[in-house]
């Protein structure tokens, strides 16, 4: 996986947006993010601006209007920070990562039997398991 462009925490608030709505236009943005933080409008297309520069955004004028699609996928930006996080705070080891969660009553139930289903799902495909 090649190295994503850092984006800062506010960068990611405007990402979830557009990687839920696109293709999304510059005033669509904003009024979604008017309505969960107290920025102003020419905060927010500061933080485009940059995430355009930053090669994570995309944009097409159509007439008077920008409408913006990512070009980083969401799935693919959230790999690569739980990897990170994963090397930074377990050393790499998943099973220390859930243990602990688990052990601090992290997860509920509900999320631990997601998990389970995932792993049964892996396991009827026949891929090895990584013990």
């Amino acid at each position: 996986m090649h190295d994503l462009p850092k984006i800062s925490e506010a960068e990611y608030e405007v990402m979830k947006i557009v990687w839920k709505y696109a293709p999304i236009s510059t005033n669509e943005i904003t009024d979604k993010l008017l309505q969960t933080t107290a920025w102003s409008p020419k905060t927010i297309q500061t933080l485009i601006k940059r995430l355009v520069t930053k090669g994570v955004l995309t944009y097409e004028k159509q007439s008077r209007v920008f409408v913006y699609t990512p070009i980083v996928k969401e799935n693919e930006y959230i790999g690569q920070k739980s990897s990170s996080f994963l090397e930074r705070y377990y050393n790499g080891d998943i099973t220390a990562m859930l243990s602990a969660y688990i052990e601090n009553d992290k997860l509920s139930e509900a999320e631990i039997d997601h998990l389970r289903s995932l792993l049964s799902k892996r396991s009827k495909k026949g891929e090895p398991s990584h013990d």
